[in-house]
């Protein structure tokens, strides 16, 4: 049976830069079958669902259903749910969780605040293990529970504080997830990866392989994290943080580029990127979004297509800095 994921991964091509974009994530525990959009397909009220989804548009804010690993009782009352509320900014991340009986309180919250950053004191700081939340959702794509349901269930049983989500993304790079607090994503994704994940986050680090970008970012400024981080090997989760993104485009009679406020029709899209590192260096990154990849498909049963993906084309040392002018060519795809 082919599958999605066996083409993107036969074809070799790269996870780097494919994360959900999200610098808050609110995760609300709904066991039972989840549908094709969670939030309103489920056995979560339709109408809180829609509610939830107004709520977060234009915050920062994305909203998904967990549930934990392993078989699911299609169970209509859920006397108690858990919520996490998780904030991914470099310098910045944090988890906030509790219990709730009716679900509609949490529109309550303040969402802007929220996406924002600011958690105003609500309910508990979450102190347990870095939290590993894997892409489950058949009714998306079958390869995400194909991949990622035996995934999570084998994390579970190894003690990992795994749960399932509903969708984050990328069905081709099943299984996929993100470790909370830093909301970095891994794509391809094993059992020994998310362990040394895991292991990497509770230190405060991340891990590069199969990484797919920190979901606080765009997809430009995810390339161009991941790209400086393989250049200085650096692994520390909030050593560098993307200060600025500008799209550009070629300038008049030359190869230039010129920050503009989007590219002009007909133009390869591309950005340029701010880096900053907590020691004072600072890297300029130049991104562009290429269509030159083997044909894939998106997701399984869609039709097969050049995969858009974030090439990182120079990375230079911005004057002042200690880190060292270079060029890559690291090729890095856009989902």
């Amino acid at each position: 049976m082919s599958t999605c994921a066996t083409a993107s991964r036969e074809t070799a091509e790269p996870v780097a830069g494919t994360a959900a974009t999200a610098r808050t994530w609110l995760l609300i525990e709904q066991p039972g079958p989840w549908g094709a959009n969670a939030l309103t397909h489920s056995h979560l009220d339709p109408h809180l669902g829609r509610a939830l989804e107004a709520a977060a548009d234009g915050t920062g804010v994305r909203v998904a259903l967990i549930r934990r690993p392993g078989r699911h009782a299609d169970c209509h009352d859920l006397s108690r749910r858990r919520l996490f509320v998780a904030h991914t900014a470099p310098g910045n991340s944090w988890i906030r969780t509790t219990t709730v009986t009716d679900p509609r309180d949490i529109l309550r919250l303040d969402f802007a605040a929220l996406g924002a950053g600011n958690h105003g004191g609500i309910w508990d700081p979450y102190t347990g293990e870095p939290l590993v939340l894997v892409c489950t959702n058949g009714k998306r794509d079958r390869c995400c529970a194909l991949l990622g349901r035996p995934l999570a269930a084998e994390l579970a049983a190894g003690g990992a504080e795994s749960w399932e989500v509903t969708h984050i993304g990328g069905h081709r790079f099943s299984p996929t997830l993100f470790v909370l607090p830093y909301g970095y994503a891994y794509g391809r994704a094993s059992a020994p990866l998310v362990k040394d994940a895991v292991e990497a986050a509770r230190d405060g680090r991340i891990t590069l392989d199969h990484c797919r970008g920190r979901s606080a970012w765009d997809r430009p400024a995810q390339a161009a994290d991941l790209a400086v981080r393989e250049l200085i090997r650096e692994e520390r989760a909030d050593a560098l943080d993307v200060v600025r993104t500008d799209e550009v485009r070629p300038g008049p009679g030359r190869g230039d580029r010129t920050p503009v406020g989007g590219p002009a029709p007909g133009d390869t899209p591309a950005w340029s990127v701010a880096v900053t590192h907590t020691d004072g260096r600072a890297w300029r990154v130049a991104v562009e979004q290429r269509t030159d990849g083997a044909p894939t498909p998106a997701s399984c049963g869609a039709p097969l297509g050049p995969p858009a993906r974030m090439t990182v084309t120079s990375i230079a040392a911005l004057t002042g800095t200690r880190a060292p002018a270079c060029a890559s060519s690291l090729a890095l795809p856009a989902l």
